[in-house]
């Protein structure tokens, strides 16, 4: 049998092995449009999905607390300048900015960075929240890639300063 026959008889075996079944259109259409309002199939009925949120810092720039707190501990590493734009500089060594999410805060953050040098090893935190809560984070990120800072990172702190930070005896201010 020539190749020509045997892609033929693949082609035809394909529908009977059930390979080729595809939801009819209206199926199709309905994905398509649920898609588009945000719903997703395993979803009930009058669920949205939260929106589509491009943060301005990447993956790479999250820092996770273990990494910050190892870091803080050893005497011989550079230490980062850390920055809080959250309610409270709990972390030992670091700059209180005021929560962010105010202008007179941002501000403030705005013109402490101005001072520095644009390759400044920064790491900035809030621990108020969550990230996809919390006020200050955002404003505060977008204005350092504004500022176009090149090392700038965020502490992440997935649930809030005192879960990820204090309960696990990372150096806190006396």
């Amino acid at each position: 049998m020539n190749m020509a026959s045997r892609l033929i008889l693949f082609l035809l075996y394909i529908p009977m092995a059930g390979f080729n079944t595809f939801p009819d259109t209206p199926v199709v259409e309905m994905r398509m449009r649920d898609h588009a309002n945000g719903i997703s199939p395993d979803m009930s009925a009058g669920q949205k999905k939260l929106p589509f949120v491009v943060e301005p810092w990447t993956p790479e720039q999250l820092m996770a607390p273990a990494d910050l707190a190892a870091t803080m501990n050893d005497p011989m590493a550079k230490k980062p300048v850390l920055i809080c734009v959250g309610p409270g500089a709990l972390i030992m060594g670091s700059l209180d900015m005021g929560p962010a999410g105010e202008n007179a805060n941002l501000e403030k953050l705005k013109q402490e960075l101005n001072k520095m040098p644009r390759d400044t090893n920064l790491v900035i935190y809030c621990g108020c929240c969550p990230f996809e809560h919390c006020p200050n984070i955002r404003p505060a990120f977008r204005l350092i890639n504004e500022l176009k800072f090149r090392n700038a990172h965020l502490l992440n702190l997935e649930h809030n300063l005192k879960t990820d930070w204090i309960d696990k005896g990372y150096p806190v201010k006396a």
